[in-house]
């Protein structure tokens, strides 16, 4: 059996998944399985992948599922992979070809079941780190405590333990949503476990223009029962009362985007969240403002 899993959610990607087939092929080390879910793809993606098991030159699992959003891709691939680690290469992404190898390397000499995998780095196409390294004194750390504790800043990979994984709720799936925020898993994994830290680019990272990352304020009106999620479990398990408060004027404004004031009622902290109303309320009026201006 393979170590890794590399697994890469697509919709209508086609066109930019060959960038990430040539990485993977190119790996220094093979000892990993592509698993690609089809999140509803309407174009050539199916055929695509179908051409790339015939040339076997990686071992590849390709699964379909009608459209789900992000979020519905990692729930499948989470259920389906059986090796001891996992990463996430989005389909916009590729990998150096010596990551695999890093990644194995790396865990095989520090392999832990105290951990919840590793942290690695994400750069962008001409090398440069996104963000900043991690400082080389740290060995272990949680996700929260990297940024927030050691200053470190930018986009890192996360290299899961499939076990670990698999303790945690998956991501709920609202009907004529598709984005859950996918941090609400790390934070949750991040509140039970530290990471080892791996100070080498695993990741080459190209923001699409039609990406998540780009279009975030639309995203809050599109998947507000979603964001709203994704507050109250930011509100459970954060340690700072400035971020708890933060989350709360969040859940405000997606309770009022999802119409659905008993929202407000999830809250963990209800207190916290009826101090956040008015704000809420603002930032409603400026989210909608943003779009509007976009558009």
């Amino acid at each position: 059996m393979k170590l890794i899993t590399v697994f890469t959610p697509a919709y209508n990607r086609a066109f930019c998944l060959d960038q990430l087939y040539i990485s993977l092929i190119g790996q220094t080390n093979q000892d990993f399985k592509w698993l690609i879910i089809d999140d509803g793809s309407s174009d050539n993606t199916r055929g695509l992948v179908q051409s790339w098991m015939d040339e076997a030159k990686i071992e590849i699992q390709y699964i379909y599922q009608d459209n789900q959003g992000m979020h519905g891709g990692h729930n499948t691939a989470y259920k389906n992979i059986d090796t001891e680690l996992n990463v996430c290469i989005d389909s916009d992404d590729f990998m150096p070809l010596d990551a695999i190898e890093k990644i194995l390397k790396f865990w095989k000499k520090n392999e832990n079941n105290n951990v919840a995998g590793i942290i690695g780095l994400d750069a962008y196409q001409n090398g440069n780190i996104i963000g900043c390294k991690i400082p080389d004194s740290i060995k272990y750390s949680r996700l929260n405590d990297l940024y927030n504790i050691h200053n470190v800043t930018g986009d890192k990979k996360l290299v899961l333990r499939t076990e670990v994984v698999k303790e945690f709720p998956a991501y709920p799936i609202y009907e004529s949503e598709k984005l859950v925020p996918l941090g609400t898993l790390y934070l949750m994994i991040d509140s039970k476990y530290e990471f080892l830290c791996l100070n080498e680019v695993l990741c080459i990272v190209e923001y699409l223009e039609d990406g998540s990352s780009r279009n975030i304020f639309k995203q809050y009106r599109k998947s507000p029962r979603g964001f709203g999620y994704a507050r109250i479990v930011k509100m459970k398990y954060s340690s700072s009362l400035k971020v708890k408060f933060n989350a709360a004027v969040q859940l405000v404004s997606s309770a009022i985007f999802a119409k659905r004031i008993k929202l407000l009622f999830e809250s963990p902290y209800p207190f916290l969240t009826l101090i956040a109303i008015p704000f809420g309320i603002l930032l409603s009026i400026y989210i909608v403002f943003k779009t509007r201006k976009n558009n």
